[in-house]
């Protein structure tokens, strides 16, 4: 059994324990810190769908497969500067990490310029770190509000990174507390949020219990990261 069938296969047997479809949970491979060729590797093993944490390193990594593997999708997971959104737009087809109100003007002014619309999720701070990206819970709704009113973002949902801790079933309460802010914004705002992006590597299974529509895997699928 490969590394991507065993991880798979412990998405469905979580999503089981909630009575859920494991068809609702996308695996993203995150090929952050990892060359082209793991990349390659990784769409002949099944992938299609990747995410990369900086513009940049994503950027060449998507131009040097496209030639041979033009239909992935590729998302930004990573913090986004105002200066590296016309570049993100270029090369991801969605952005996950919108965290301020400066962020989803800039991109909708660059989409209103080419009239198209690009998905995105708000990237909610759950742990309140300051070393981390993502809006305060407290600021989650003014966000969200500022983001709808862009009519060229698809506001799809939130996703959030908690505090790392070793064990799993400590980001069990971030993973709420970030449910129910989606339940209260699709409340509030009479809109709905159908994308809950959370749980990596090491909590991924936990994630899937609790809602998520989206887990987002990167060393338990290839590795430690690699020097590129």
């Amino acid at each position: 059994m490969t590394r991507r069938d065993r991880i798979l296969s412990r998405i469905a047997a979580a999503a089981h324990r909630r009575g859920r479809d494991s068809g609702e949970v996308a695996l993203l491979a995150v090929t952050k810190g990892h060359p082209a060729e793991l990349v390659r590797r990784a769409v002949r093993a099944g992938f299609r769908l990747f995410g990369e944490n900086r513009v940049v390193e994503g950027a060449r990594k998507i131009e040097a497969v496209a030639p041979e593997f033009p239909g992935l999708a590729w998302r930004l997971i990573g913090p986004l500067q105002t200066n590296k959104a016309k570049a993100a737009l270029q090369w991801f087809s969605a952005i996950e990490s919108v965290d301020r109100e400066r962020i989803a003007a800039r991109l909708e002014s660059l989409l209103a310029a080419e009239d198209r619309t690009v998905p995105v999720l708000l990237e909610i701070n759950v742990g309140g770190e300051e070393t981390k990206s993502g809006a305060r819970p407290e600021e989650a709704e003014s966000l969200a509000r500022a983001a709808l009113a862009c009519p060229h973002l698809d506001v799809r949902g939130v996703m959030a990174v908690p505090p790392f801790d070793p064990d799993p079933e400590a980001s069990r309460p971030f993973f709420r507390k970030l449910s129910e802010i989606r339940e209260r914004l699709a409340d509030r705002l009479q809109h709905p949020f159908p994308e809950l992006s959370i749980g990596m590597s090491h909590d991924f299974e936990v994630a899937v219990e609790e809602g998520a529509t989206e887990v987002r895997v990167g060393t338990a699928l290839f590795g430690p990261r690699e020097a590129e």
